[in-house]
């Protein structure tokens, strides 16, 4: 039977706030001014995938704010991964980072994220909401992609893929939110007064309640730039820091614009983003300078931890 043809559906019985289908986003498209999109923690989402059987790249949900109600149409199994939102199956409390069997008819309920800020539900089959631009990621910005291409609403019925085949119950190791989060210094980086350079990796930053999937915006210290000229527009991307005039920065996240003016303080390292993706409005984190050479490192040692992951679970 080929995907999406069971008719099976995941019921959307309450939807909480601001909960999107995200895969792994658009690869290639920032060239035509297209968002990358996709989840904010790859990770987390690429662990609950291969949890369930899933390809990386499956579409499961994002869920940033409960109370959330979800019902299922089949069997299934599925996986909870990121925060802990204190999730219960029929009143029965499963832990996140396991993989659980779901019968038809059951009640998944997840409360509130405990600590840190978003979690990933993944189907085995993956949610069979249609590919737009090659990925099925909702970008809020542009009003496409994932299911109608906006945030859930009670009652949206999303398709699912075929179920896989039964397997025997794991789970993988949750990390710990860390509130250090390594960046290379950006291409303005020298522009700015020594005080400012210093204040950026000394001090402590907390996320403020305006960020959202384009940029998490921080408060702390004000930045000041030395250089008058003004910048033209260049190429951005998730990760990096911006300044904007009032001195407060910006780090852009998976739904950023493509282009941007404000100088180029920092960029946080991929291996770390997700760290950010967790920071909860009010916590304080700072910034660890690190080059390149270590953010390489840091990046193969998280794509080691998923493939050790991977030969585990073939092995169970």
């Amino acid at each position: 039977m080929a995907k999406g043809e069971t008719g099976a559906v995941l019921e959307v019985v309450r939807a909480g706030i601001q909960t999107t289908v995200q895969d792994l986003g658009r690869i290639g498209l920032r060239h035509l001014g297209v968002a990358k999109a996709g989840a904010l923690d790859r990770y987390s989402l690429i662990l609950a995938n291969r949890l369930v059987g899933n390809a990386d790249d499956s579409a499961g949900l994002e869920i940033v704010v409960g109370p959330m109600v979800l019902s299922f149409t089949r069997d299934a199994q599925i996986a909870i991964c990121g925060a802990d939102f204190d999730a219960s199956l029929d009143g029965v409390s499963v832990a996140p980072g396991w993989r659980i069997r779901v019968r038809a008819g059951q009640v998944l309920r997840l409360r509130g994220a405990m600590k840190e800020s978003r979690a990933y539900l993944a189907v085995d089959g993956g949610l069979d909401v249609p590919l737009v631009l090659g990925s099925r990621a909702t970008d809020l910005q542009a009003h496409m992609g994932g299911w109608q291409g906006r945030a859930l609403q009670n009652g949206d019925r999303l398709p699912l893929g075929e179920a896989g085949l039964s397997r025997k119950a794991i789970g993988v190791l949750q990390r710990t939110w860390i509130p250090e989060i390594r960046a290379i210094p950006g291409p303005e980086y020298e522009e700015f007064s020594c005080a400012s350079r210093k204040a950026f990796w000394q001090h402590a930053w907390k996320s403020s309640v305006q960020s959202n999937r384009m940029g998490l915006r921080l408060q702390g210290s004000v930045l000041q730039r030395e250089a008058q000229y003004d910048l033209l527009s260049h190429a951005v991307f998730p990760g990096m820091v911006q300044v904007p005039p009032n001195g407060q920065p910006i780090v852009l996240m998976a739904d950023a614009q493509t282009t941007g003016g404000y100088p180029r303080l920092a960029s946080v390292i991929g291996a770390d983003l997700w760290k950010l993706a967790q920071t909860p409005p009010g916590q304080h984190f700072c910034f660890v300078q690190c080059d390149h050479a270590q953010a390489l490192e840091a990046q193969e040692r998280w794509s080691s931890e998923l493939a050790l992951l991977a030969w585990g679970m073939q092995r169970t």
